[in-house]
């Protein structure tokens, strides 16, 4: 079992910056893949970046070259760091645990870029 908490998210201009956080609970939270993903008012719920156990990472084509993501595994920790924010990036952000078939998720935290 596997608890997320995300935190990190707020109000920011566009071209603005946030880091977004997912603490994890359980003793095995090295094997899971780690991932972000965002929903937006009336659209589905899509990748943004997900990192596997062993560090690689795959980034949403919308998002390339301006969020990166990383884990701290001694920590329990995910991040995801948004730079050159868009009013498109306006979303609820849930982490993401994955491993076989089973899936975790976080409750969400908004993300609201705006002038």
């Amino acid at each position: 079992q596997v608890q997320l908490v995300e935190s990190g998210g707020g109000m920011v201009q566009p071209g603005g910056s946030l880091r977004l956080s997912c603490a994890a609970s359980g003793s095995t939270f090295i094997i899971y893949g780690m991932g972000w993903y965002r929903q937006a008012p009336g659209k589905q719920r899509e990748l943004v970046a997900a990192i596997s156990s062993g560090i690689s990472t795959n980034y949403a084509d919308s998002v390339k070259g301006r969020f990166t993501i990383s884990r701290d595994n001694a920590k329990k920790m995910v991040y995801l760091q948004m730079n050159s924010l868009k009013p498109d990036d306006t979303a609820v952000y849930y982490c993401n645990a994955h491993y076989h078939s089973t899936d975790y998720w976080g409750q969400g935290t908004q993300v609201t870029v705006s002038s």
